[in-house]
């Protein structure tokens, strides 16, 4: 486990995470995650920590509305959320982290497309 650090674009929102320094990502197909490129690196929610930017955050849902998307309202990156497959744990977008604190990364394919039947086999990863 090591400490890292991300945020978005323009700076306002900056957070640091526990992981392993060789976590693994999922590149998901739903329709949100697919349009916007997200990968994620999911981790429980004890080990997230907003450093700054909370007032410049701003929230999108929809269908189910468990899912928590955080977008930083001055440049519109969404650097991480609450995923409703991991309602107690964050996802942090792998493209808003800085890369230099990881050794070797796996990513792999999720079949968002068809949460219901395959969100319980990344339950563990918030856990």
């Amino acid at each position: 486990m090591a400490l890292h650090n991300g945020g978005c674009h323009c700076g306002a929102v900056r957070f640091e995470f526990e992981s392993a320094r060789s976590p693994r990502l999922l590149a998901c197909n739903c329709s949100i995650c697919a349009m916007t490129g997200f990968v994620h690196l999911i981790i429980p929610a004890r080990d997230f920590t907003l450093i700054c930017g909370k007032a410049a955050l701003t929230t999108y849902t929809f269908g189910s509305g468990v899912a928590k998307h955080h977008f930083c309202r001055h440049c519109g990156v969404k650097s991480f959320y609450i995923p409703r497959s991991n309602p107690d744990g964050v996802s942090i977008s792998w493209h808003c982290v800085d890369h230099s604190s990881f050794d070797e990364v796996v990513i792999e394919a999720f079949d968002g497309d068809n949460w219901e039947a395959v969100a319980s086999s990344i339950a563990y990863l918030s856990e």
